[in-house]
């Protein structure tokens, strides 16, 4: 998860405003206590503290690493060179709110990230608190656990433990879209953010594996799978938010809690009738059992909403990753990143609106 622990590294800026002075200090605990139990892989390696599987794994992200900045030109740095043992699940847990009756996210704001609309806490409990504070002033929630962020650079990120119980091309997807997020970031467009991680990660990991095992290999096929269905969810999701968004606009100043749970049983129902029996992996089966709320829904914007675009701007630069990124990096100034791609790709004419795959053309080096 990107962005949420950067401002560990910045809250002794903001002690003197006393502005959210114990989340910083909570965040500021946790993460150094993460840098302090950082060993390096090679010494993991030759250790007995893993298990061979998870010496395997740990390989596959030093190989993922090495791809990721020779071969896909994204940032060099320390990150994932060392190994952190957690004692939970999940390294942190994430907070989202919305407005109840409008498709409208909850946003924090933090020093140099700007405004985001989740925020991260090392203990699960501190995340439902905050969770049930907003509940109680209306707002719409959601928690989850996640297993990975990156700090942007202002750390070393380390693999955590919580990281090698992913497939191995989840865990490669993962090792390069957080690598994407310290290449490029832009302020204030935490969403934007998450969409190109999302979309250049899988298409990374694609090529990934197109070099080191060939087209026939089983991870391709898999990863295949999940791009397509992630092509058919992001489609349904656009869809369905710009409906909703509608629906809420008309019923502008009318709070019925008894329409809104039938509007969005609606939305559930039409997922699990038209789209789910179209899709071939379970990758998106807990939307279909999920209470839906407003939050629910945007948790899944953040990542999933409109990818249509970033595969528009791959197919018009020839499935090339180093001039899909190289034309991103040129929307790093602007205050509406998304926008400004859409007005881009609208004009590529047809071409770029195949549908199908993105990823059918291998990268040239």
């Amino acid at each position: 998860m990107a962005l949420l622990r950067a401002i560990s590294l910045v809250f002794v800026i903001v002690v003197g405003t006393g502005c959210q002075l114990g989340y910083y200090l909570h965040s500021a605990y946790h993460q150094t206590k993460i840098n302090s139990s950082r060993e390096p892989i090679e010494r993991v390696l030759k250790s007995g503290k893993v298990s061979d599987a998870e010496k395997r794994k740990l390989r596959l992200v030093q190989e993922t690493k090495k791809f990721a900045e020779e071969k896909l030109g994204l940032k060099k740095s320390r990150n994932y060179t060392s190994y952190v043992k957690l004692d939970s699940p999940y390294v942190t847990y994430i907070v989202q709110a919305a407005y109840p009756f409008e498709l409208k996210p909850y946003e924090w704001k933090f020093p140099f990230v700007g405004k985001v609309p989740y925020k991260g806490y090392f203990r699960k409990e501190l995340a439902e608190k905050e969770a049930a504070r907003l509940r109680e002033q209306g707002f719409d929630t959601s928690v989850r656990g996640v297993s990975a962020y990156s700090t942007l650079g202002w750390f070393e990120d380390a693999v955590l433990s919580s990281m090698l119980k992913y497939e191995d091309y989840d865990l490669v997807e993962l090792i390069i879209h957080e690598t994407i997020h310290t290449t490029l970031f832009i302020k204030n467009a935490a969403e934007f953010n998450e969409r190109m991680a999302t979309f250049l990660g899988r298409e990374g990991m694609i090529l990934f594996y197109r070099e080191t095992e060939g087209d026939d290999s089983e991870n391709i096929k898999k990863a295949l799978a999940d791009s397509e269905d992630q092509r058919i969810f992001s489609t349904f999701l656009s869809r369905e938010l710009e409906d909703l968004k509608k629906w809420y606009e008309e019923r502008k100043g009318q709070t019925d809690p008894a329409a809104k749970a039938e509007r969005l049983s609606e939305i559930q129902k039409r997922f699990l009738t038209e789209v789910k029996p179209k899709l071939r992996t379970s990758l998106y089966d807990e939307f279909g059992r999920r209470t839906l709320n407003n939050a629910v829904l945007l948790a899944y914007r953040t990542y999933e909403y409109e990818l249509e675009d970033f595969a528009k701007l791959y197919r018009h630069f020839g499935g090339d990753f180093h001039k899909t990124l190289a034309y991103l990096k040129t929307l790093e100034k602007s205050k509406k990143p998304d926008q400004k791609l859409k007005e881009f790709v609208s004009g590529l004419g047809a071409a770029a609106s195949i549908p199908g795959v993105t990823s059918t053309v291998a990268i040239t080096f």
